[in-house]
Order: structure tokens, then C-alpha cells, then sequence
């Protein structure tokens, strides 16, 4: 079963990041919008992880978010992968506490477990938005959101999740494990 570890924001935060897009989603020749369902901060992935390495993987997966404190997160900045001008992907940035000890715990924690496929690129908090099948320059649609800046919000959760790649990418929520209380909170 091909598995990720994510953050899921809240509705009235995907509700913003809805609005400003808007004007655009069907309107940028060669990007693919995928629903808001599937939106998600990835936080480890972990590929095709064998059945009978699940438990192992919940056990390890809770250990590790119980370490780390909720955290203080904001979207803010449009971007692209590899660049806005030779774009595959496009995203909304995430400003805050870093995420990237947490990210680094969850995906030591799944190699731990035996899941053996586990991304070790360099991790950059980013919610994707829209992919493309070709590169795009994008520069435009980047330059156009720049000012956006959204509401604070709290990461309390961490969701093990299961995708079902196809035609139209579909989760499913496997578990989910919360976050030590951050200070004052």
C-alpha cells in the first residue's frame, strides 16, 4: 500500500487559500487541479509499504509525533517546483514553527519500521495545489498571488494516510496521532 504521514489544515484556512486561487483553477493551460479533499502538507513519504509493516509503522509513527509540539503554521508565498519559469508543480509556502525535526522523527521512525521507500529529499513545507504534466512557466500565476497571506492556525495532528493513485488520486485515512500541547496552549 503506497502510505504518507501529513498535516491536515483546517477548513476555514483551505477556505482562504479557495478563494484566492479561484480566478485561476481551469484557467492555466497545462495545470491539473486536483480537489481540495487531497490537500495536505506531506510530512514523510513513505511509497509501497508492505501489509504485515503497518503495525510496526503506527507504533514507530506515534512515538515519534508524540516527541514534537503542536505547532504554529500560516500559508503564505506561491511557488513552483523546479522553478516558477520550468514548473511541474505549483504550491502555497508555509511560514511558522519549523516543521522539519517533526518531518525528520516521522520518516526515520517509517525507515525504522521497514518502510524502505521512504523520500529523504530535503524537506520543504508546501501545500501542492496544482501539477502539470510538462513544465509551465508560472511566473505569472506566482506573481499574481504574491500578496496573499493567510490566517495563523494550529497543527495539533499528524494523519497516517493511504493513497490510491488513479484517474482521480483518492486518500484514505489510516490513523492519527496528536501533537504534545505546544507552551501557553
Amino acid at each position: 500500500m503506497r502510505l504518507f504521514a501529513a498535516l491536515v489544515p483546517p477548513d476555514k484556512v483551505l477556505d482562504e487559500i479557495s478563494r484566492a486561487i479561484a480566478p485561476y483553477v481551469g484557467h492555466v493551460p497545462g495545470l491539473r487541479w486536483p480537489g481540495r479533499a487531497t490537500w495536505h502538507i506531506t510530512l514523510g513519504f513513505f511509497g509501497e509499504v508492505p501489509e504485515e509493516v503497518l503495525p510496526e509503522l503506527e507504533v514507530r509513527l506515534a512515538r515519534a509525533v508524540h516527541r514534537h509540539t503542536a505547532l504554529d503554521l500560516a500559508f503564505e508565498g506561491f511557488g513552483a517546483f523546479s522553478s516558477a519559469r520550468r514548473a511541474r508543480v505549483f504550491w502555497i509556502g508555509v511560514t511558522g514553527d519549523s516543521m522539519t525535526r517533526l518531518a525528520d522523527s516521522v520518516r526515520a521512525g517509517a525507515r525504522r519500521a521497514g518502510a524502505t521507500q521512504t523520500d529523504d529529499k530535503r524537506f520543504h513545507p508546501h501545500l501542492t495545489l496544482a501539477r502539470a504534466k510538462v513544465e509551465t512557466d508560472l511566473r505569472p500565476l506566482v506573481e499574481s498571488l504574491s500578496g496573499f497571506s493567510g490566517s495563523p492556525w494550529r497543527a495539533e495532528r499528524v494523519r497516517l494516510v493511504r493513497s490510491y493513485p488513479g484517474p482521480q488520486m483518492r486518500y484514505e485515512s489510516l490513523a492519527e496521532w496528536a501533537l504534545a500541547p505546544a507552551d501557553g496552549g
